[in-house]
């Protein structure tokens, strides 16, 4: 059955519920319209998650991220609607995103939006 752009995320239950683990995907082929020009835009978003009970699953992830081919959206209206949908289908201890947009005009435009779960923090990084 052939794949085809959605809007609905669907999740999975975190297999360690116990640990801070780090989920980090790169997505390098998101494209939006300018809503000026009605000109694509290309970006990579970098997603990088602690999970509380839920983990993204890949395939639907692909298919949401491939709903926006064809809408217009502000660089930062984008990033942060895509924080927000993830946030709310998974509830993360912490998410964060990172939208590298191409140049467009001489410029390139990157945003970063994240989240963190009420009363979480992180664990102290160990330097061996």
């Amino acid at each position: 059955m052939p794949s085809s752009p959605s809007k609905t995320l669907e999740i999975f239950d975190n297999p360690n519920t116990k640990r801070d683990f780090v989920i980090h995907i790169d997505m390098p082929e998101f494209t939006c319209l300018c809503p000026m020009t009605g000109q694509p835009d290309f970006a990579t978003l970098e997603l990088e998650y602690i999970a509380d009970k839920h983990c993204i699953e890949l395939k639907a992830l692909k298919n949401y991220i491939w709903s926006y081919r064809d809408e217009g959206a502000f660089h930062e209206a984008v990033t942060n609607q895509i924080l927000d949908d993830l946030v709310d289908a998974t509830n993360p201890r912490f998410m964060r995103i990172k939208a590298i947009f191409n140049v467009r005009g001489g410029i390139y435009t990157t945003v970063v939006a994240e989240h963190r779960q009420k009363g979480w923090s992180p664990q102290d990084i160990v330097t061996l």
